[in-house]
């Protein structure tokens, strides 16, 4: 009997090795692009050929672990260099990258539903791909369903609100004037709500979510004029 489990240890331990392998192969290819990662999360300036290096690497992690997990890691990276025109990369990889993105992100989520951030990059790589839609919307009412309080995303929810405002359904603009003043009760420092705003329609949707609350009409005024004077 104990030659019976020593035997079993020895081939469940080298099974797990099998097993293990792509997994510990992916995570390892998938550390390499932790710089660029942390560069474009922290806003710092990221070279074409360190984007494509840390892009390499990723591919790897996928091929080796073809999990949700490494494909939107994967994904992330190309949505990033995809929508930082400071990177230089010409039209046609800008695109294939976002066609990418998306097919990562779409695999990723279908796999793993319950993440926030996630249906928010698909919502973005929608809208980079085809232009406001009603694709887009609908993953960023999954991003607010899953993850409503995130606060790192309202600013980049907020845009994609006010770019697809003729995509919300009657039923889905009145949740959405819920949420925008729900993240306004919340916020401490309401300078990002004064920052999201491109034009004078985006002013006009902003003021119409908040219409009914207190005293905001006043300090969205104040905010806008703060950084109209910088």
């Amino acid at each position: 009997m104990t030659w019976m489990l020593h035997g079993l240890l020895g081939v469940g331990g080298a099974a797990l090795a099998v097993v293990a392998w792509p997994v510990a192969n992916g995570a390892l290819q998938a550390q390499k692009a932790d710089a660029a990662f942390f560069e474009f999360r922290t806003g710092e300036q990221v070279q074409l050929g360190q984007a494509e290096a840390a892009m390499a690497t990723l591919d790897r992690a996928v091929a080796a672990d073809p999990v949700a997990g490494r494909r939107l890691g994967r994904a992330e990276m190309l949505l990033a260099a995809a929508l930082t025109p400071s990177l230089g990369a010409s039209e046609e990889q800008r695109s294939r990258w976002l066609k990418q993105s998306q097919a990562d992100l779409e695999f990723g989520l279908a796999n793993a539903p319950a993440r926030g951030v996630a249906w928010a990059q698909l919502a973005a790589a929608r809208q980079a791909i085809d232009g406001p839609s009603a694709k887009a919307v609908a993953a960023l009412m999954m991003s607010i369903d899953t993850a409503p309080m995130m606060e790192a995303l309202w600013p980049s929810r907020l845009r994609l609100i006010l770019d697809n405002q003729q995509f919300f359904t009657p039923q889905e603009r009145a949740r959405i004037g819920a949420y925008v003043v729900t993240n306004w009760r919340a916020s401490s420092d309401r300078l990002w709500v004064a920052e999201v705003i491109r034009s004078p329609l985006d002013e006009l949707f902003v003021r119409y979510y908040l219409r009914d609350e207190p005293e905001a009409q006043e300090e969205l005024t104040r905010w806008l004029t703060h950084l109209k004077r910088k």
